[in-house]
């Protein structure tokens, strides 16, 4: 049987006292109970931790579109879309980060589109939840309740979770109440499951089903390491595979949501792919693991920080990188205007380079903006491996219309029906002035291809 990755409904987790509460270490300390029986038990733990989790149920309508064959135009009244709406309801999790502010976690596809949220507290209470902000691309949203006596989950640094460590996923699956899981962390900087535009995921065996999305994974001290949000399974079940965003990452993308409003990515500016085994040979290099830099963009970031094309970047802070694609996330979840500390390997030498990043935003366009087919991707100016001006995908949503008409993550647009396309605005020009069919001119690596729109 196919396996495919699922995103899932899970609970909400509980915000911490203070949002400027600074991460804690995770490092192992005695965990068990020992009561008179000695029996070992984590029940301690989770009666201090399972107050921040809550049950998220949601409300709103969903809207479709689709194009109207010329052919049957005259049954819709002459219109060229075809618009449908359906009701909908959806439950999962989240947890409480701030019990002063009322803050709550959740995964942004649990509360997409939600004209309704309503919080089911541990106790029984229930409130109506605000959306603060989201942001699709990490698949991370923010809501607010009345602060009435809430309990929040204090935030571990996820950084320094290692494969091995014992983990415990809290969330709501299949709509029972608040149920309890364990297992470890399978593996770290998990990406390419191509369920978000920014991947950075915690692995994990702890049983995570339907309805847990948005819920917590928490250490054994009870702090929470990650927000449950997909799994890998063949018909949407647990087969032992979770993935959950990191607690450093979620913190970075709520603290840019509670000062702007919104998630600001950061900007570093360079292209980039893995080390692997091939290149390592090519370009006789001493290491198998980091983001390899093939182009840096004039005048960013990266430019200005010094970083150079062939430079190998192997940590962030100090902090190891495994690949591009963790490195992209991590960068676009620190924010405009945050301070790197880069180690780069050139020439065999590691050498130290500080950054400050852009604002991503200034240049990045929503695609749905230009035209429907296209809703799900984020679209930026760039150029294609082989140096010819285009339009970036850097970011597409699963199931979105974007992903229906094939587009993926790194494509370079190139030309709309045969007609040259440098730039976002000759794309929007362009997509503005086509009538019927669309053929989008894609560079994907080194091959050439055609995408239709209909």
């Amino acid at each position: 049987m196919r396996k495919v990755v699922n995103r899932f409904l899970v609970a909400c987790c509980v915000v911490t006292a203070s949002m400027s509460v600074s991460l804690v270490s995770s490092a192992a300390i005695p965990f068990f109970s020992s009561d008179n029986n000695q029996i070992p038990s984590l029940a301690p733990m989770l009666d201090k931790a399972t107050p921040a989790i809550v049950s998220i149920s949601v409300e709103g309508t969903q809207v479709s579109r689709q194009r109207v064959p010329e052919m049957f135009k005259h049954f819709f009244g002459g219109t060229e879309e075809q618009v449908q709406e359906r009701p909908f309801k959806g439950l999962g999790s989240g947890v409480i980060i701030d019990a002063n502010k009322g803050y709550v976690v959740t995964n942004n596809h649990v509360v997409d589109n939600a004209d309704d949220i309503t919080v089911k507290l541990t106790d029984g209470r229930e409130f109506k939840a605000k959306k603060l902000g989201s942001d699709d691309q990490s698949d991370i949203a923010l809501l607010k309740i009345d602060p009435d006596a809430l309990i929040a989950m204090p935030l571990s640094d996820s950084d320094e979770l290692r494969v091995g460590d014992f983990v415990v996923a809290i969330g709501n699956p299949f709509g029972l109440n608040q149920t309890v899981t364990s297992g470890i962390v399978s593996a770290l900087g998990r990406s390419g499951l191509n369920i978000g535009g920014y991947e950075n995921f915690i692995q994990t065996d702890a049983a995570i089903n339907r309805g847990n999305s948005g819920g917590a994974l928490v250490s054994l001290r009870g702090e929470l390491v990650g927000i449950n949000t997909a799994i890998f399974g063949p018909n949407g079940g647990n087969v032992g595979i979770g993935f959950a965003i990191p607690s450093n990452m979620m913190k970075s993308l709520v603290d840019q949501i509670i000062e702007f409003g919104e998630v600001r990515r950061g900007l570093l500016g360079i292209m980039g792919q893995d080390i692997d085994s091939g290149l390592a040979d090519a370009m006789n290099l001493d290491v198998n693991q980091g983001a390899f830099v093939s182009e840096v963009s004039p005048d960013s970031a990266a430019d200005k920080g010094g970083i150079q094309a062939g430079d190998i970047i192997t940590e962030i802070n100090n902090r190891a990188v495994a690949s591009f694609q963790e490195l992209r996330a991590k960068v676009a979840s620190s924010g405009a205007g945050a301070k790197l500390e880069l180690t780069v390997l050139r020439k065999g030498k590691r050498e130290k380079l500080n950054v400050v990043l852009g604002d991503a935003t200034q240049n990045v366009v929503v695609a749905k903006e230009i035209h429907p087919a296209l809703e799900g991707a984020t679209l930026t100016n760039g150029k294609s491996e082989q140096g010819d001006n285009g339009v970036v995908v850097s970011g597409i949503g699963p199931r979105s219309p974007a992903s229906r008409i094939g587009l993926k993550d790194g494509d370079v647009i190139i030309g709309i029906n045969r007609k040259k396309v440098d730039n976002l605005v000759q794309l929007r020009t362009e997509l503005e002035e086509a009538k019927g069919v669309i053929a989008l001119n894609v560079k994907r690596g080194i091959s050439s291809l055609y995408l239709v729109i209909r």
